[in-house]
């Protein structure tokens, strides 16, 4: 499902005219990560002019742990009034493919609208023999199956490798790390060979020269890396892997209120200050309606779950 800016819609006279929402206490907007990430700056950033909507404080509330499943069953046992709503990434489908979890996925909260979307960059070594996703799968062949080894942190990034590597028909082996730091010095010296990375954190490295790009992978070439094609654009039409991040509250919010808030949202991610951040972060600030929103969420549901089975992952307790 494509989703996009429609900045000239949500500020029609029609839709200013729509019901209010008036806060009677502070609102929280749940972050189930840890501080500085993207979604913990989306949420600070819209912040103050959704206060300012509202008439009441907008506090972020950081609850982290367990690749946000803490945070996330925080908000789906909150009162569905708006007064608690939560800003998730790509985990929140994501997670029900790795995780045994406390609540369900879609049933347990009202989609309110996408925010943001990155996408991710396929990236190697300067000296990987590699330099084209083409050229990738051929060596990849011509090695064998397992011997081009890639780098994954967990989520989307760990799972988009193995899409890749089932649309294409070849073998690749995973190496697990914490995280992007910690991959990035062994991608750099050749230990492992491939890493499909968020393009804000790959960024520094695809500049410096110690990293290469061969191809984008949302749906339009990204503003940063303009010259790679995308991942369509190169070898597999309609491929598409990015991270995003996406408002939602409880189950149970009125149709009416979920509307009005997400008109709301969609003010506030036009701000002018918002726009430029999220610019220079690497993120599209994007938008959706409330049936758009569930929509997607399932149909990410959908592809990463079977993507996971390809990988022989099955759910495991929350620790």
């Amino acid at each position: 499902m494509r989703f996009t800016r429609r900045l000239m819609l949500l500020a029609s006279p029609a839709l200013a005219q729509q019901a209010r929402f008036t806060a009677s206490r502070p609102v929280r907007i749940i972050v189930p990560y840890t501080p500085g990430g993207v979604s913990d700056i989306t949420a600070r950033l819209i912040a103050e002019p959704l206060a300012a909507s509202w008439g009441q404080p907008v506090a972020v509330e950081n609850r982290a742990g367990a690749d946000g499943i803490i945070g996330t069953e925080v908000l789906a046992r909150a009162a569905p009034d708006g007064h608690a709503l939560g800003l998730v990434s790509v985990a929140h489908p994501i997670n029900a493919a790795f995780y045994r979890l406390p609540f369900d996925t879609m049933a347990d909260f009202t989609f309110l609208t996408l925010a943001t979307r990155t996408p991710l960059v396929l990236c190697a070594a300067r000296g990987f023999a590699a330099n084209t996703p083409a050229e990738l799968v051929a060596l990849a062949r011509a090695r064998g199956p397992g011997q081009i080894s890639f780098a994954g942190s967990g989520g989307v990034v760990r799972l988009a490798p193995v899409l890749f590597a089932s649309l294409t028909g070849i073998e690749l082996s995973y190496i697990p790390y914490r995280g992007s730091t910690q991959a990035h010095p062994d991608l750099i010296s050749g230990r492992v060979d491939i890493m499909f990375d968020t393009v804000p954190a790959a960024l520094p490295h695809i500049q410096s020269g110690s990293l290469k790009a061969l191809a984008t992978t949302g749906p339009t070439r990204s503003p940063q890396l303009p010259e790679v094609p995308t991942m369509a654009e190169a070898l597999l039409p309609g491929f598409e892997a990015s991270t995003w991040g996406m408002v939602i509250g409880p189950a149970g919010m009125a149709d009416e209120l979920a509307a009005t808030m997400t008109r709301d949202i969609h003010a506030a991610l036009r701000n002018p200050v918002v726009l430029d951040r999220h610019r220079v972060l690497g993120a599209e600030v994007v938008s959706s309606s409330p049936a758009e929103t569930r929509d997607f969420v399932r149909a990410e549901m959908a592809k990463w779950g079977e993507t996971a089975r390809r990988a022989g992952i099955e759910p495991q307790a929350v620790r």
